[in-house]
């Protein structure tokens, strides 16, 4: 088949630059809601140290969502990457996704906020389940038929699959956690990529 043959259709084209565009102004936004810390001219070394300390758990939540942004980026490009057809079908569930993407800079602010309370944790891993939940049915309608290329090589499609299923497994863990013991649940989310990791084991043996 030819390269040009190969090309996604001109809506799904546009369906992905949008989406990229989300993904990208999401990651931006995290940074942009910290608010820089307001000292009087001339304040002392100590003084600026302190509030950037101050601060460490508005760059934590940084960090930590500019990741999951990323790992919801990832997945989404290497599913959209074996479709080659589109359907109008896809728009609801993508702009759903999307935004739930657009939503995560709020959770993370107001748990930055709010670190160790229980309804700020459980509604940053909520909103990130229920993220999760919804990029797991845009990459499974991707990978499958009317989207999916035709030559479209099976076992890269149970990956990606996978990847989407062990993070919202990872999700779910970080959820529970939170709704028990909220002040454990941040580091709950570091095992999301061992989530991954067995789900994408687990779908290589399969195949």
């Amino acid at each position: 088949m030819a390269e040009a043959e190969r090309e996604p259709a001109p809506p799904l084209e546009r369906m992905m630059f949008f989406s990229d565009a989300v993904f990208a102004i999401a990651n931006t936004w995290l940074v942009i809601a910290i608010d820089v810390p307001d000292l009087p001219h001339g304040a002392s070394n100590l003084e600026h140290v302190a509030a950037l300390v101050h601060l460490t758990s508005h760059f934590i939540g940084y960090l930590i969502s500019f990741a999951v942004i990323g790992i919801f980026w990832t997945g989404h490009h290497r599913a959209f990457s074996m479709a080659r057809h589109f359907a109008p079908a896809l728009y609801l569930p993508n702009l759903a996704l999307l935004c739930a993407i657009a939503f995560i800079p709020f959770s993370t602010a107001y748990l930055s906020d709010n670190t160790g309370e229980r309804v700020p944790h459980m509604l940053y891993n909520g909103m990130l389940l229920v993220t999760a939940l919804l990029n797991m049915n845009v990459v499974r309608k991707v990978t499958a038929p009317p989207y999916v290329d035709e030559d479209a090589d099976a076992k890269a499609v149970a990956v990606v699959r996978a990847w989407s299923w062990g993070l919202a497994g990872g999700a779910a863990l970080a959820f529970a956690v939170s709704v028990v013991a909220p002040q454990w649940s941040h580091p709950v989310l570091v095992i999301i990529p061992l989530c991954m990791a067995l789900a994408i084991r687990w779908a290589r043996a399969r195949s």
